[in-house]
């Protein structure tokens, strides 16, 4: 249970992204438009696809609470993966937007005015903002172990970055170089793509059960340390939202006795969720008759 009050708690994390992503979109789109700058337009319209990326998490967050059922054995922790998956669309066609909007002010130049010195002002200010949200999110991820409110985290520190590239480019554009401003907003555009993709790599990475070599290899040495374990024959993981399945099959000595093997199972789930706390591990047990073989051989 403590797994689904860890997803509550989480929710105040992407409640708090959403407000301030909000409030923030809303001013930067405001003065953007009406300071000229398209930089703090592009900032605005990232912030707006950080609301859908943030909703996605609550959604997400929402529907992983729901219990087993018979269609979901497993539960719903995926529910998220899915949500993400989602979003990482929509912040890919508001990314080609602002990469569009971009190269036609880069080549339309005339067009363009000077942008306002308070616009640069609005633009560090996010930066503050979200660097708060950030640390908020953090710590919040670390005590509930929660991947998805640290992926919320790191992007609100992106988003940091974001504001404080789109600050630089105002001043660059007020102290006479107003194409920077533009090259900022496309950078902008670059950057919401880019996030886009991570999430959607991610995302179909975990839908489509793939795993990390590294976890194997940190998880197998775990478990072949494990007292009692002869061998490591067969190792299958897969991820459920915030939850790591575990599929081992090792090899004992035949003459152990199912209360024995039964210890050797227990060890193995302890030491394995001291390092994944949100593991689950089944275990399947085949005798070992290696030794006996060579007896066998040595006696022939």
């Amino acid at each position: 249970m403590e797994l689904y009050t860890n997803l509550r708690r989480g929710e105040k994390g992407a409640w708090l992204s959403i407000g301030a992503y909000v409030f923030l979109s809303t001013l930067k789109l405001v003065f953007g438009f009406a300071g000229s700058s398209e930089a703090l337009k592009a900032d605005g319209l990232n912030n707006l696809t950080d609301i859908i990326a943030s909703i996605a998490v609550l959604v997400g967050l929402r529907i992983s609470q729901k219990p087993p059922d018979e269609n979901h054995h497993y539960g719903h922790l995926r529910a998220e993966t899915v949500a993400s998956l989602l979003a990482s669309f929509i912040m890919a066609v508001i990314g080609l937007q602002v990469l569009l909007g971009a190269g036609r002010n880069l080549f339309n130049p005339t067009e363009q005015t000077e942008p306002s010195l308070y616009t640069a002002g609005i633009a560090f200010f996010s930066a503050l903002v979200m660097y708060g949200v950030y640390r908020y999110n953090l710590k919040l991820s670390r005590d509930i172990n929660s991947s998805a409110v640290k992926a919320a985290a790191y992007d609100n520190r992106s988003d940091a970055l974001v504001s404080i590239g789109a600050g630089i480019g105002i001043l660059g554009a007020i102290l006479g170089a107003p194409v920077i401003d533009i090259l900022t907003a496309f950078i902008v555009g670059l950057i919401i793509l880019k996030t886009a993709l991570d999430i959607f790599k991610e995302s179909v990475m975990t839908l489509t059960d793939a795993f990390n070599e590294d976890e194997v290899e940190t998880l197998s040495v775990i478990i072949r340390k494990v007292p009692g374990v002869r061998k490591l024959s067969d190792f299958k993981g897969r991820h459920h939202g915030n939850v790591m399945f575990v599929d081992l099959t090792i090899e004992v000595d035949p003459l152990l006795n199912v209360t024995e093997s039964h210890w050797i199972t227990e060890e193995i789930e302890r030491k394995v969720k001291k390092t994944k706390p949100n593991c689950v591990v089944l275990v399947h047990i085949e005798p070992d008759y290696s030794d006996y073989d060579d007896s066998a051989q040595e006696g022939d």
